[in-house]
């Protein structure tokens, strides 16, 4: 008997050996199939030339870089089938992509990676801030006010957009992307109102809202390593900040990336991982303030000293060197159909009375120029970029939290490149029209309530004024049949055949599709409207049925302007006039993604279409180079100009500056490092970096006393935050000076201590 029940035993822990093994079988097919795709991300730093450089938006020649708000980034993400197709986006803190970097790119690409990158799987991205150095476009019209090209500015935007690449390629592990959407009901409004009225009524009445109000982000989880980034895209301006701001900032977009990184880099500490701030990890003595003031008063204000490049790197708060041994996780805030989308969400106002502008023209007793929008932090700029970009934020940071929805299924690409300026489109029936070559408004000329023009332009003029067409006339006559072409707009500028000193708008543009799964990307070369937005996503995705998902990736690999409906089109408002292919422009954009959205689900190819200009060779750079740098006789670079008072105590809240001798910071852009630094002291004499000028509460900025002065100052803002641990701090500033031979030398120096309590 015994025998028999040692033997059922026997075969019951068989049975259930083989259970646990299939169990453990299937569990091991799960976790495989789980990481459906091979995910990487990568960032590097593109912030490019702090002084002297026209800001790349407003088209205001005496907007020009003089310090940093925060630094600005390229971001990257790869996602791949282990065994066939990858697609590559980079988001870019930038103004828009170029033509040029985007051609750039793709040969360093193919000489590191043969054919794996191209134009077919790469799309590069602007989130469109205003406050980014100009000069790095290849067509004329783009680089006016910025002196013509500035190869500084280009040559760190290509570099940075290769790293963030190289970068991405190189984290690339098994992994998972989700997909989550939301409503952000409070971070834009239509600034073109009159001109979306023109549209359908039937076709309105669709849609609750006169602007988009959803965000979608994809979520890529690592299988080591878990959450490694996000991505999302959103539709508002870039506008937050005005046309008179001079220092280099990332805007709503990049603030929101800058919280939400910070954000993760938190959540980590507090789940006891490795953290990449040092400042999280930083623990204060609980010492009484009278120990702490004796303290710093030990620490007087250095004299400026040469250093090396690598210690503004190595005391850098994010920096690589510092990082745990895991992909650093990557937030890129991208840019949707944004055309006609303001982030100054309290309205527009006259300068003069604060009634609200006129309705149909954005003008003030008939003036265009004292009719501007208003940001959430009226009157201060920054506060609302702050605002706008937390908002983001925090939608983000909760669809990130909640993102369930795995994508799945194959990835895929079509591009083609296509001549915009005479490009036919098919009606109904046989009926066919054509685009037109690229011309410019008399409404473009006026601005918009972000940034309002000069002179009697005004937004809605369909006629033009017979001075302006003189003075049009000496660059350009445009033809009559270019002027049926691109009827009602009155025609300023006939850039599309202005060839002279080279061409002075883009012909050829690239349209792309990225698909990953049910995730589809729409890469468009310029700036759509909401309505002409909603047109494009519905015509794709009837192509491709079932349920995906379509965003639209706003000013993608090369810049065109804007696309508006042929409705809105008509009221010629400064979209409207900045739609430079005419009136059939959305029609011929949407008749080509959907022929890509066919060649997609149908397996077919596409034609490559002819490839762009490289107009690098033919550049004309006018901005005069930094000739020297120098200070008063005595005084180092580094030296402090304007201390902290002696055994001074801030609190949180407060606003501290200190002033040092400086030099142009052209000499070095500090690249994935900082010209200032707040060091906090741990222990005795070890001086801890917890702030630098990629933290939005620490401003940088740069000055001359006079415009030919080879003299120069670096003020040092905090603005201390109410999470600052109390303690002894001091102020760093880091730079480098060009002699009158050529040679760069770098500096640094250091505040007197103070306390912080």
């Amino acid at each position: 008997m015994e025998f028999f029940q040692a033997l059922i035993q026997k075969q019951h822990s068989i049975a259930w050996f083989w259970i646990l093994l299939l169990v453990c079988v299937l569990n091991g097919k799960t976790t495989i199939s789980a990481s459906n795709y091979l995910v990487g991300l990568g960032s590097y730093d593109i912030t490019g030339p702090a002084a002297d450089v026209n800001m790349m938006g407003y088209a205001n020649s005496d907007q020009t870089a003089s310090g940093i708000h925060f630094r600005l980034r390229a971001r990257a993400f790869i996602v791949a089938e282990p065994q066939g197709n990858r697609v590559v986006f980079v988001n870019l803190d930038a103004c828009m992509a170029s033509q040029l970097i985007t051609i750039k790119v793709l040969e360093r690409l193919k000489a590191r990676y043969g054919d794996l990158y191209t134009e077919k799987n790469v799309a590069i991205s602007g989130i469109h801030t205003h406050a980014g150095p100009g000069g790095y476009l290849q067509y004329v019209v783009y680089i006016v006010t910025s002196l013509g090209f500035v190869r500084q500015s280009f040559d760190v935007i290509v570099d940075g957009i290769e790293q963030s690449i190289i970068r991405a390629h190189e984290n690339l592990h098994p992994g998972s992307v989700f997909v989550n959407k939301g409503e952000i009901l409070d971070a834009g409004v239509n600034r073109s109102p009159s001109a979306y009225l023109n549209n359908p009524a039937t076709e309105r009445a669709k849609y609750k809202y006169d602007v988009d109000k959803e965000m979608t982000l994809l979520k890529f989880v690592d299988d080591q390593w878990g959450p490694v980034g996000a991505f999302n895209w959103f539709a508002t301006h870039g506008t937050s900040m005005s046309r008179t701001n001079e220092l280099i900032s990332g805007d709503n977009k990049g603030t929101a990336a800058r919280l939400m990184e910070d954000w993760f880099n938190q959540k980590r500490v507090s789940e006891n991982e490795n953290p990449r701030r040092v400042s999280n990890i930083v623990q204060v003595s609980q010492t009484n303030h009278h120990e702490l003031l004796e303290l710093a008063s030990s620490f007087q204000s250095t004299s400026g000293q040469p250093t090396t490049k690598y210690l503004s790197i190595s005391r850098r708060v994010r920096s690589v060197l510092r990082s745990a041994d895991r992909p650093i996780f990557v937030s890129a805030f991208c840019q949707s159909n944004c055309g006609d989308v303001s982030p100054n969400v309290l309205g527009a106002f006259c300068t003069d009375t604060g009634v609200p502008c006129d309705f149909n023209h954005s003008t003030c007793g008939g003036k265009n120029e004292l009719c501007y929008g208003r940001g959430p932090g009226y009157p201060d700029e920054f506060e609302s970029t702050r605002i706008i970009g937390e908002r983001q934020f925090k939608k983000a940071a909760d669809l990130f939290n909640s993102a369930a929805e795995k994508l799945t299924g194959k990835i895929d690409f079509r591009h083609s490149y296509l001549d915009f300026s005479q490009l036919e489109v098919k009606k109904g029936g046989n009926e066919s029209v054509k685009t037109c070559p690229a011309a410019m408004g008399f409404a473009f000329a006026a601005g918009t309530t972000d940034g309002p023009g000069a002179f009697d332009f005004k937004q809605g003029d369909n006629t033009g004024n017979p001075f302006w067409k003189l003075v049009r006339n000496l660059l350009k006559t445009p033809s009559q049949e270019q002027k049926d072409c691109q009827q009602p707009k009155p025609i300023l500028l006939d850039t599309g055949e202005m060839k002279v000193p080279y061409d002075w708008a883009p012909s050829i543009l690239p349209v792309q599709i990225l698909k990953i799964g049910q995730m589809v990307i729409l890469s468009v070369p310029g700036e759509f409207t909401t309505m002409a937005g909603r047109r494009l996503r519905d015509a794709v995705g009837a192509v491709f049925k079932g349920k995906v998902h379509v965003v639209i990736a706003g000013l993608t690999n090369t810049y065109s302007q804007y696309i508006t409906t042929f409705e809105e089109y008509e009221t010629q408002r400064y979209e409207g006039a900045s739609t430079l292919y005419g009136p059939n422009t959305l029609s011929a954009y949407i008749q080509e993604f959907t022929k890509l959205a066919t060649a997609i689900v149908t397996g077919k190819t596409v034609e490559a279409g002819p490839p762009p200009p490289d107009l690098l060779s033919k550049q004309i750079g006018l901005l005069p180079p930094v000739v020297v740098d120098s200070t008063p006789l005595g005084v180092k670079f580094g030296d402090v100009s304007t201390d902290v008072p002696r055994n001074s105590t801030f609190k949180k809240g407060e606003t501290l500056t200190v002033v040092f001798w400086s030099a142009c910071p052209r000499n070095d852009l500090m690249t994935e490092g900082t010209f200032a630094l707040v060091e906090l002291l741990q222990g005795q004499d070890t001086w801890v970096p917890v702030y630098d000028d990629d933290d939005i509460c620490l401003r940088f900025k740069w000055s001359r006393p006079s415009k030919l002065s080879a003299q120069s100052h670096a003020t040092i803002e905090w603005r201390i935050p109410q999470s600052t641990v109390p303690g002894v701090y001091r102020v760093s500033h880091f730079g480098a000076s060009k002699s009158l031979f050529g040679s760069i030398s770098h500096f640094s120096g250091s505040s007197s201590a103070f306390v912080v309590k």
